[in-house]
């Protein structure tokens, strides 16, 4: 599988430079036949005081279904890189050590976590090779909701590799020939010495994976003929738009998908949690506001898949990330109402009428028509800063075989806590 990047990288037809993230028609030439292989996927995910329970607690304790700081385990440093450096009280929550079905080669992490101003949670993972041995803690994630004076600036942490594994963002990949055959994750809650307030981790996931390449296209189902109510919104409309979050809405493709999925869910931020949006004529500020609150420090974008789940569980929707093995389980998602967000990347000749390629992008599955071919709310809008331009059909097969290909099916799955999720299917769990 080819590396899908975060940020969009678009280039209009007929262009000859970046316009943050896709390319020209013509652009790029055609990438070069895959062999045939499979998707393997496996999700775990803790919630509830029941699901927690599974775990060591640390100075935590469960409140209302969620974990928090009982008493302070310890007071420690930390220095922001990004920000100024202070002292914290910290407590852990730590996850069961759970085994993978398979030699996994990639592990991702999700969590919800509700963070009051001067709290925050760091997220790690400790895996266990096919090899047998135990590697070191990676971080996954730290993560604030909020970007107040007494807030961390939420970021990944770059620079971490070693002989088993190395972390891209929000991914821990499997080096050296090795797999991975379990995990455990740890989740550190802090906040400022001598405070009073706690973070309230909801949930907490991990994703073990291994991805080949699609080798058939799936046959329409159940989902032919249906199309959800998302909202269209289109990323060019904030092209320019607040430079200091990764150039502006050119790059967004994740937060324009989040604020399309949580608005269709009736969970977006409130009319006055974006009044400080001061765009003249700005109509859609929840896309330039989620663009500021999943910005990632580190990374430098908007586009940390595990970030965008995360602000979606601060509104009050379950949220994580998982691969899906093809569009016949989108369908069941799309036949119980809930629309997804899928990562993949072409070139500009690869998926028909879309008119650019790119090295990394997000759309919304909104629906199937008659022929079963996927209808999406695609943010690149054709280039055009158009809500009109967003909503369009795609063939099945091109759109699958690109999705699985270059993400493995990667999907953002976001609703509200009481929204039944469809039967999962296959030997493996990636759904819960």
């Amino acid at each position: 599988m080819e590396s899908v990047s975060r940020s969009t990288v678009l280039r209009s037809a007929g262009a000859a430079g970046l316009l943050g993230g896709i390319t020209a028609a013509g652009a790029l030439g055609a990438a070069p036949a895959a062999a045939a292989g499979s998707n393997q996927v496996n999700l775990r995910l803790w919630e509830g005081a029941t699901g927690f329970g599974y775990g060591t607690f640390t100075g935590t304790t469960t409140a209302w279904g969620a974990v928090v700081i009982d008493s302070p385990a310890t007071t420690v440093n930390y220095n922001d890189p990004h920000g100024s450096s202070r002292s914290y009280d910290r407590s852990t929550w730590m996850g069961p050590r759970v085994s993978a079905p398979f030699g996994a080669t990639e592990i991702i992490a999700s969590w919800n976590a509700k963070t009051p101003a001067g709290t925050w949670v760091e997220v790690a993972a400790q895996a266990t090779t096919t090899s047998g041995d135990t590697t070191g803690w990676y971080v996954m994630g730290r993560w604030a909701s909020g970007d107040a004076s007494s807030d961390i600036s939420r970021s990944s942490v770059s620079g971490q590799s070693d002989q088993y594994a190395a972390v891209s963002t929000d991914t821990l990949t499997a080096r050296n020939g090795h797999t991975f055959a379990g995990v455990r994750l740890r989740v550190r809650l802090y906040r400022l010495a001598s405070g009073s307030s706690s973070p309230r981790l909801t949930l907490a996931a991990v994703m073990f994976s291994s991805t080949g390449t699609s080798s058939s296209t799936s046959s329409p189902g159940s989902a032919a003929g249906t199309v959800l109510s998302v909202p269209a919104y289109s990323q060019q409309r904030h092209v320019g738009h607040y430079p200091q979050w990764n150039g502006g809405g050119q790059a967004w493709c994740s937060p324009t998908c989040t604020a399309m999925v949580l608005d269709y869910w009736n969970l977006g931020p409130t009319t006055s949690q974006t009044s400080w949006v001061d765009i003249a004529g700005e109509d859609r500020p929840q896309v330039d506001h989620i663009a500021r609150h999943v910005f990632d420090y580190t990374y430098g974008g908007a586009g940390n898949w595990t970030f965008n789940t995360a602000y979606a569980g601060n509104r009050g929707a379950r949220g994580y990330i998982t691969r899906l093995r093809s569009l016949s389980e989108a369908e069941a998602f799309i036949s119980a109402g809930i629309p997804l967000i899928v990562s993949l990347s072409f070139t500009a000749d690869e998926l028909t009428g879309a008119g650019y390629g790119t090295n990394g992008h997000l759309m919304v599955l909104r629906g199937f028509d008659d022929d079963g071919d996927p209808i999406m709310n695609d943010p690149a809008s054709h280039m055009r800063s158009d809500d009109g331009a967003v909503r369009v059909t795609y063939a099945r097969d091109e759109l699958e075989s690109l999705w699985l290909d270059t993400s493995g099916g990667l999907t953002y799955v976001i609703a509200p806590p009481e929204q039944e999720l469809p039967a999962t299917q296959g030997a493996h769990i990636n759904w819960r």
